[in-house]
């Protein structure tokens, strides 16, 4: 097995420490502190990236009538995973997470359960092996079956742009009409000071992620049918608050025709 270096920072344990939950070390404490203290603001994005999720999957479920999720660049389990959501309101609902972190792979198996009715498993994999995920995916998932693809915080890990629309087009190639593709993804345009702290943590030597102009995550969308709003703030996305504030994370969800 990988070994887990707990020396260095790590952007899946940090994101975890933002959330509230425990899957970290004082490394990952440290530098997420040092992060909040030029943007206090990353605590928010974190937690309304995760509402934000819940809320599109609710969607989903509920309206959309979508029972099987494929889940790439998962991260560390947390609060309302996409499995604890979607099983929460149909329990044969079917999830299929991939990620290709050591870390993470090591609490998928304990904390990644489910109901009786449905089924999660877990695939380490890449998202940069497109082919190689649905095949995966294929193993627990009936793809002549519309499914969603959930890509939450990841696209902006991939430096180049177009390469990043390319694995989208790749991931939903083999899915059938019918499916939905939800992405949230930090973006430019809106806090120039998260931008700052954003491009100041990324010259650190960490696994960069890359924020992005609107218009270039509106790009992942490009032959779908997007679900209202489109592409907004992610708190404006369906709101269940009176009056939420934009913030650097945009995120949209749309129908595969």
């Amino acid at each position: 097995m990988t070994e887990i270096d707990t020396s260095v920072p790590h952007s899946a344990r940090i994101w975890n420490y933002w959330l509230g939950g425990k899957d970290n070390y004082p490394v990952d404490e440290a530098a997420g502190d040092a992060y909040t203290a030029v943007f206090p603001g990353i605590v928010t994005i974190a937690r309304s990236s995760r509402a934000f999720l819940g809320r599109s999957i609710r969607y989903l479920v509920q309206e959309a009538g979508i029972r099987q999720f494929l889940d790439v660049g998962t991260g560390l389990p947390t609060v309302d995973n996409t499995h604890e959501v979607a099983q929460r309101l149909a329990p044969e609902s079917r999830v299929v997470y991939v990620d290709n972190d050591p870390l993470v792979l090591a609490h998928a198996r304990a904390l990644l359960t489910s109901t009786p009715e449905g089924v999660t498993a877990y695939e380490d994999l890449s998202l940069y092996e497109p082919e190689r995920i649905i095949e995966a995916a294929g193993r627990t998932l009936d793809l002549t079956q519309p499914t969603a693809l959930i890509l939450s915080g990841i696209l902006g890990h991939v430096p180049d742009h177009a390469e990043a629309r390319d694995l989208v087009r790749r991931l939903l190639a083999d899915l059938p009409s019918g499916s939905y593709l939800c992405v949230n993804d930090g973006s430019r345009g809106t806090d120039p000071v998260y931008e700052e702290a954003q491009d100041a943590y990324n010259e650190t030597g960490a696994v960069p992620y890359f924020l992005r102009p609107v218009d270039q995550i509106e790009a992942y969308f490009e032959g779908l049918d997007l679900v209202e709003p489109g592409v907004v703030s992610v708190p404006l996305w369906r709101p269940e608050e009176e009056h939420p504030a934009p913030i650097g994370q945009h995120g949209g969800l749309a129908r595969k025709p």
